[in-house]
């Protein structure tokens, strides 16, 4: 048996094969990043500051945002480096913090979500038990439960790609380090990995899914009960930016991830990749905010006092 191994560094392949075309990617991408993260933080902010949005539905949706802003700083500053670098080198040390860091706020970026049709469930379906049972305490425990697991799980997880055997070179297919161009590189025997990694997804991402798809289901029917359509419309519509966030999400995740094996090409993996790390954080802050008259009144509120104080000064 050859002795346990791996490069001191990766190549991360990224969008080279356009050669000096990548480099016209670099202004949109940029343009998208920096809009993600002024949009998610405005969101973060303006929960923070304004008493009306101390809710458990703010709270989670701050959460929310937060992991957004996250999970980009986590692939994007990398990815937008390396487009204008002509070695795109990240040490095998980075590339396993990555790894980590990634998954784990990605996975918790669904059990957030859970915890938001949650929130949904009990406000639509038993608005007089409301207050008690999503109470701050609660809420604190059902966030602290979300971040705390993933980045306990992933251990393990990261913990046996380091131990791998990489012989198949130190190039990977990617903009970042993802799991299945690592997978690729190792001559490892990997499949107890592959089907941990099935058994991770199920757990992270299927089980909060199921979650949120059983909360609807009984929100669905309790709304189609309400007897007057206004009524109807102002439950459907505090839910309707929650739906958007969750099928975007779960849609690109569960293509990429949730399924065994490596069923999909490298260029295919990389531009659902890019859907789930700029473009789907770029379009949160519009969807969570467009539909949602409070934190409009609000936003505005906020605007109209920060003009006030700059006309001051």
């Amino acid at each position: 048996m050859a002795n346990l191994s791996h490069p001191s560094e990766f190549i991360l392949l990224g969008f080279s094969p356009l050669g000096e075309l990548q480099i016209l990617l670099y202004g949109p991408f940029l343009v998208l990043y920096l809009l993600a993260f002024i949009g998610n933080t405005v969101i973060i902010i303006t929960i923070l500051v304004d008493i009306h949005l101390h809710t458990p539905m703010y709270f989670f949706l701050g959460n929310f945002s937060l992991l957004e802003i996250l999970v980009t700083m986590t692939a994007v500053p990398r990815m937008l480096s390396d487009l204008l670098a002509p070695h795109k080198v990240i040490s095998f040390t980075g590339c396993m913090v990555q790894f980590y860091f990634y998954f784990s706020l990605g996975s918790t970026s669904f059990l957030i979500l859970s915890d938001m049709a949650l929130d949904r469930f009990v406000a639509i379906c038993h608005p007089l038990h409301y207050g008690t049972v999503m109470s701050g305490a609660v809420c604190a425990q059902l966030a602290g439960a979300a971040w705390a697991t993933p980045f306990l799980a992933m251990v393990p997880t990261v913990f046996s790609r380091v131990h791998l055997n990489y012989c198949h070179g130190n190039v990977i297919n990617h903009f970042f380090c993802d799991n299945a161009p690592l997978m690729q590189l190792s001559c490892s025997d990997t499949r107890l990995l592959e089907s941990w990694d099935f058994v991770m997804a199920l757990a992270f991402v299927l089980s909060s899914f199921l979650v949120t798809l059983v909360s609807y289901g009984y929100i669905v029917s309790t709304v189609l009960r309400i007897p007057s359509a206004s009524g109807r419309q102002k439950a459907f519509s505090t839910c309707g930016s929650h739906l958007t966030l969750v099928f975007i999400g779960y849609s690109s995740t569960i293509f990429l991830y949730v399924r065994p094996g490596k069923a999909h090409s490298a260029e295919v993996n990389k531009t659902v990749a890019l859907v789930t790390s700029i473009l789907t954080p770029f379009l949160n802050p519009f969807i969570l905010t467009l539909r949602n008259e409070t934190f409009k009144a609000v936003l505005r509120d906020q605007m109209q006092r920060l003009k006030g104080l700059l006309q001051v000064s």
